[in-house]
């Protein structure tokens, strides 16, 4: 087939996608840094207390936003990214009073695509704060109904199943348990895009929801869409 050519548009719309790619990957990277560091030790001890291995914490790339709200950005800018740019990926909030990291004393679960490139972040908030969990913006790369936690893993399975849970850590502890056939969705109720991801991958799936009345609720709402 011959070869298209992208118009000017669609030339910027993907040296972007490019740009905020590369940014969320050294996002991910310094978020895993900081919970190695010192300044991590209270991310770190609540994985730990999660019988998280040091294996499974690189596997997932997990890790923690510190309590400054700003070390994030100031990292990015000395890397050479301006607010423009800054301004796309969700990482930040930017109003008249300044900028500042969108996540601060959270445990931080990177949001891979099937191909495993990080395209968005979750973060878990240490203590009583709230959210207690709390997502990326959606942007042109993270679109939260149109993706599952774990699948870039998960379709590697040998399992012919994949089991659908409720959230990150039921993903990673169930992953590390050796069910490496799970996934979950992004802090939303199931979606019919989600299911139609799914069925590339598999016809069988397995709900594993809490026993909860949440959990029930969600079973019961996730099923006619798997039909």
């Amino acid at each position: 087939m011959p070869k298209q050519e992208m118009t000017a548009k669609q030339k910027q719309e993907e040296n972007l996608r490019s740009t905020l790619l590369e940014i969320n990957a050294k996002a991910a990277r310094y978020y895993y840094a900081t919970l190695k560091s010192p300044q991590g030790k209270l991310g770190l001890e609540y994985l730990r207390g999660r019988q998280l291995s040091d294996e499974t914490i690189l596997r997932f790339g997990l890790g923690y936003a510190g309590q400054g709200g700003g070390e994030l950005y100031r990292y990015l800018r000395h890397e050479g990214y301006d607010d423009r740019i800054l301004r796309e990926t969700g990482l930040f909030k930017m109003d008249e009073r300044g900028v500042y990291d969108k996540f601060w004393n959270r445990v931080m679960f990177p949001i891979m695509d099937v191909r495993g490139k990080v395209i968005g972040f979750g973060g878990r908030v240490m203590g009583d704060g709230e959210p207690k969990y709390l997502n990326s913006r959606e942007t042109i790369l993270f679109d939260k109904g149109r993706n599952l936690y774990g699948l870039n893993y998960a379709k590697r399975s040998r399992s012919n199943a994949i089991i659908l849970c409720e959230g990150y850590m039921d993903v990673i502890s169930l992953h590390q348990a050796g069910f490496t056939n799970t996934v979950a969705p992004l802090g939303t109720a199931f979606t019919p895009n989600q299911a139609m991801l799914l069925k590339r991958y598999t016809n069988e799936v397995i709900l594993s929801f809490d026993s909860d009345g949440a959990g029930i609720k969600a079973a019961l709402r996730a099923l006619p869409i798997l039909r």
